[in-house]
């Protein structure tokens, strides 16, 4: 299995100097110039920088995956300049994800860029956590104010049943690395499948307690080629009322600018989130696009209706025509997905690695 990874201290060859060059018409901030024709302003971006990934989640991807070969993967130069045009239309929160962000080559290069953008005022990680013992204290120091961490289950068995080739321990080394090296109110997020980890609940609540981490409940949804669903989900509902007869759960108005809606266990500072794309959509508030490591911009998770930024980013060296493709696109948000008829045949076949999340 190829595994990109990456040396924190070295600087890629040609970009030591680098810096994307923005078109004044890229510079000026319009405010509300991303709102889509429900009105709805877009003012954060989910990032993948690479389809690739060293755990293979059955839920994410299949098991023998074809990645994309690297020249249509946008280069780290191409991704500072996406995210540098979206925060001057007004965007404040960056999420990098993947597949795996960590194992991109040179991922911290950009990653130091990001941290320093001007008017970014949120840049955040969502990562497997197996690279966190590594790259944990680099991330802080660039200025990556939160991690979020996927973890399905606390048993190893299980853990290497679900990702297939994956350590747990691998991940328990990355969530303390994190706290060692100074990230406060780390996420685990959570997949709820029935008859794999739905016996887990109680117990990964719990042990985001005694870690004072915070942790997201997540539907499963119907991305990729993988059929039958219906018989695995769980309703965020379902968990809330199983978790409740062992905490006392408190609703909370909190948010992190995501898609989660949160609740809190007296005498703990952990909150305990959902996230339910099926039962309780949040496309009347969805603030966000995906930006995949091939350049597509998906207005909707749930949809296949996509923006093709890399032959811009690569034909058009003045920003002002990526910054206009990127107005455009706002003409194709949907008002929503509707993942329930989908979840005995997707029609969103892409794998949730390509999306990045």
């Amino acid at each position: 299995m190829h595994n990109e990874t990456l040396r924190p201290e070295a600087t890629p060859d040609g970009l030591t100097a680098f810096a994307p060059k923005v078109s004044d018409a890229a510079k000026r901030h319009a405010p509300g110039t991303l709102v889509d024709k429900y009105g709805r302003r877009i003012t954060y971006i989910r990032l993948s920088i690479t389809d690739r990934c060293d755990f293979r989640c059955t839920y994410c991807m299949a098991e023998e995956m074809t990645f994309l070969p690297r020249h249509e993967v946008m280069s780290l130069e191409e991704c500072l300049r996406v995210a540098t045009v979206f925060v001057g239309l007004g965007v404040g929160k960056i999420r990098i994800t993947g597949g795996e962000p960590l194992v991109r080559k040179d991922a911290m290069w950009l990653i130091e860029r990001l941290g320093s953008l001007p008017g970014l005022d949120n840049l955040v990680l969502t990562t497997n956590g197996s690279q966190l013992d590594r790259f944990a204290a680099p991330l802080l120091a660039a200025g990556v104010k939160r991690l979020n961490i996927s973890l399905d289950t606390l048993r190893p068995d299980r853990f290497k049943s679900i990702t297939r080739i994956g350590d747990i321990n691998k991940v328990f080394n990355g969530i303390e690395a994190a706290r060692t090296a100074g990230f406060k109110r780390t996420k685990l997020n959570a997949v709820m499948m029935r008859g794999t980890n739905d016996d887990e609940f109680e117990d990964l609540v719990q042990f985001a307690i005694d870690q004072e981490l915070d942790i997201s409940f997540i539907e499963e949804m119907p991305l990729g080629e993988i059929m039958g669903r219906r018989g695995t989900y769980i309703s965020s509902e379902e968990t809330r009322e199983r978790l409740s007869k062992r905490f006392t759960l408190i609703p909370s108005t909190e948010s992190s600018g995501g898609p989660a809606r949160y609740w809190r266990i007296p005498g703990s500072e952990s909150r305990i989130g959902f996230i339910s794309p099926h039962s309780h959509n949040f496309c009347d508030t969805c603030n966000r696009v995906r930006i995949t490591a091939k350049g597509e911009l998906y207005p909707c998770l749930g949809q296949n209706d996509a923006a093709n930024l890399l032959p811009v980013l690569r034909q058009d060296h003045d920003d002002a025509g990526l910054r206009k493709a990127i107005i455009d696109s706002m003409g194709i948000k949907p008002y929503g997905h509707d993942f329930t008829q989908q979840m005995d045949a997707p029609k969103v076949v892409r794998f949730m690695s390509m999306t990045g999340g």
